[in-house]
């Protein structure tokens, strides 16, 4: 006689808060790393907020979300990276063919757009993300053969931009993410993190519309030109 697996209840109980379509769109848009309120949360997830909330118990009370209350408005926001990273990996099990057809040029739009860069929680993806990885790893500053790692000339590379990267925590320097949108690993973790940081703080990237994606701008094509040797077509 076997015994099950005491863990097999509590794996199903969590698998079960992700498996509802408006808490997984939830998840997903929080994937921008920042915080939401709920009315906000509702209005993406296209349900009532009464729906909403009830939904957002669940998260939280599930240790994927933690929420913070400011006056009258309750905002949420991924409990850290692992439950990204996690989102991110299931992401990009979904195949694309299985994904829905955009319901207009508006969405169509929306979807061009954050295939070729958004925020991926903290750090860079899509065709940038992408990009960005492929000249780190082209110009010896990121090896990617025995899992991703910051080679000396790259942890050079980052001080002479005048990107800190912090050395205390527990979190990897740098981490592979696999993109779902490019079917291929991005740079996370504490470079990814620092670097996106710094892209959207010099205004190499903005953020366009409601969700997490990301634009280049001049001046960001010419500084990943001129640091990493990045085409400008690329980013486009």
């Amino acid at each position: 006689m076997t015994t099950r697996d005491p863990q097999a209840s509590q794996l199903a109980r969590f698998a079960g808060l992700i498996a509802d379509e408006t808490r997984a769109a939830c998840l997903l848009a929080l994937l921008d790393g920042r915080a939401w309120t709920a009315g906000e949360l509702a209005r993406h997830a296209e349900v009532a907020a009464s729906t909403l909330s009830e939904h957002l118990g669940k998260l939280v009370a599930g240790g994927l979300l933690t929420e913070e209350r400011q006056g009258r408005h309750r905002y949420v926001r991924l409990a850290g990276a692992p439950v990204a990273q996690l989102m991110e990996d299931l992401a990009a099990q979904v195949t694309p063919g299985a994904t829905a057809r955009p319901r207009g040029l508006r969405q169509s739009s929306a979807g061009s757009a954050m295939a070729r860069g958004r925020t991926c929680y903290d750090h860079l993806a899509g065709r940038l993300g992408i990009a960005v990885t492929d000249a780190l790893t082209a110009r010896g500053l990121l090896r990617q053969d025995t899992g991703f790692a910051l080679t000396d000339a790259g942890l050079g590379w980052f001080d002479s931009t005048g990107i800190g990267l912090d050395r205390t925590g527990r979190r990897p320097l740098a981490r592979s993410c696999l993109d779902w949108t490019e079917r291929r690993p991005h740079l996370a973790g504490v470079a990814g993190a620092a670097l996106c940081r710094h892209a959207l703080d010099a205004g190499w990237c903005v953020r366009i519309g409601s969700e997490r994606a990301v634009k280049v701008t001049p001046p960001g094509e010419r500084a990943l030109a001129e640091l990493l040797g990045i085409e400008a077509g690329a980013l486009r």
